[in-house]
């Protein structure tokens, strides 16, 4: 076992906990003389994949950016926000924003809003998400203009 971890040419090793022989740091942590949480965005990992519209996901954040952002997931399409009162309003809302689909389409989006007393009204939320949507076909569209 000694050996074998010697003819590695003086590589670093990192052992996944499997049985069998350590796997080598991907060249950019052997550069680096060890691994990084860049190196799970690798761009030459075909296997990792954002499924989540780019405009719908920034105009979530843009729209929302009155809510302090609690947690956020690009590979999943989740923002969870803390409570915030939107501009000239009374009233505290928090929300998760969920983006299922990388389509822009209505479909792709999911607002949950909650007040301080429960559930928001169900016509608050349908103006949240048209808002959303509408912010985000204005950056598509000003997107092709490039």
């Amino acid at each position: 076992m000694a050996l074998v971890a010697c003819s590695q040419r003086g590589e670093p090793n990192v052992n996944d906990g499997a049985d069998g022989p350590p796997r080598s740091l991907p060249p950019s942590a052997q550069e680096q003389g060890g691994s990084s949480i860049w190196d799970v965005f690798n761009r030459d990992n075909r296997e990792t994949r954002v499924n989540v519209n780019k405009y719908i996901w920034s105009a979530s954040i843009e729209v929302l950016n009155f809510l302090p952002i609690q947690s956020i997931d690009p590979f999943t399409g989740v923002i969870v926000t803390g409570y915030g009162t939107p501009p000239n309003g009374g009233r505290a809302y928090r929300a998760t924003v969920h983006i299922k689909d990388p389509a822009l389409d209505a479909r792709s989006l999911s607002v949950a809003l909650q007040t301080r007393g429960g559930p928001a009204n169900p016509a608050t939320v349908r103006a949240v998400e048209d808002a959303i949507l509408s912010r985000a076909r204005q950056l598509r569209i000003s997107d092709n203009r490039l």
